[in-house]
């Protein structure tokens, strides 16, 4: 594709000058990691990122595990070659040292190139993917695609309100829970009196966050409780004491209780599961404590569920 003069212009002043690296980096909403985008992407309308106008080059921004870091740095160290002609390189960011991957792909059949970056964290492992389309390759090039990733930056925390006001629902209490750590922006979200840090499972903690479709007759729901309980990631030895419908907030819920042990030391805990059945989506909300921590933490628990409003 021949360039018009303004868009070699462009391309250019992209690869050479530079200017976005001047500006103040940006954080996606509800994240710690940001970095300055390249010239002619802003905020992301359906995903916490960047995008170019016509939505063709998506640079997606996310957060995964702290050992995720770990493991790709391990896996470079084992193979500095890479695998399948795809090498993975190294750069120095203001959030610490990054590894990323360049390779050719297909989004449908439109050519694109892919680049996937991870960067340490505190807490965490920042995950960045880039897709551009190979007609706006001449303007987001190799070099300015490195020159963004250069520019990755992480914030300590995410103020309470930031993270609370990406939720499509209001939380009136929050039951003296101070560590609030979005899960997925926008979805989900975990309460706690831990951290990442020293770990959740020794503490109350819940996390709240929207499912799709669920049954709808009572009981179906019944089962679906049930089996979503037993799958809890991170409880071990579950045992379902007790699971029965209820109302919530006026709509048609159910509340299944399981005992399990949880964490490397094996605490022995309680967890509920409450699910408020909607029409498209539902709400699920876990909550777990040790068991010598249940009755009082089982209060608070019902004082941030029924604090839960619908936005309006």
């Amino acid at each position: 594709m021949k360039l018009t003069r303004p868009l070699a212009a462009l391309a250019l002043l992209v690869a050479t000058a530079f200017p976005a690296l001047a500006a103040d980096a940006v954080y996606p909403p509800g994240l710690r990691l940001g970095m300055v985008p390249l010239v002619g992407l802003s905020t992301a309308k359906t995903f916490p990122g960047f995008e170019s106008e016509d939505g063709s080059v998506k640079v997606l921004i996310t957060e995964l595990p702290p050992a995720a870091y770990g493991e790709v740095v391990g896996a470079f160290n084992a193979n500095p070659a890479g695998n399948n002609g795809v090498k993975p390189d190294k750069i120095e960011t203001p959030a610490g040292l990054a590894y990323f991957t360049t390779e050719s792909g297909k989004a449908g059949t439109t050519p694109v190139k892919r680049y996937s970056m991870i960067v340490p964290g505190a807490g965490f492992s920042g995950y960045v993917a880039v897709q551009v389309p190979e007609n706006a390759s001449k303007i987001y090039t190799d070099e300015a695609v490195r020159q963004m990733f250069a520019t990755a930056t992480t914030r300590k925390e995410v103020s309470a309100d930031e993270q609370l006001g990406l939720m499509p629902f209001k939380i009136t209490d929050l039951a003296g829970f101070k560590d609030i750590r979005t899960l997925v922006p926008g979805s989900s979200l975990i309460l706690a009196d831990g951290n990442e840090s020293s770990g959740y499972e020794s503490k109350p903690f819940m996390i709240l966050g929207l499912i799709g479709s669920t049954p709808q007759q009572a009981d179906d729901r019944a089962r679906f409780a049930q089996e979503a309980a037993l799958q809890i990631p991170g409880v071990r030895e579950s045992r379902v004491t007790m699971s029965e419908p209820i109302r919530i907030n006026g709509q048609p819920g159910f509340e299944t209780r399981i005992d399990g042990v949880s964490g490397k030391d094996k605490t022995p805990v309680t967890v509920v599961q409450w699910i408020r059945f909607g029409g498209g989506t539902s709400l699920r909300i876990i909550a777990s404590a040790p068991r010598d921590q249940w009755p009082d933490a089982f209060t608070r628990f019902r004082a941030v569920r029924d604090g839960i409003q619908p936005k309006g």
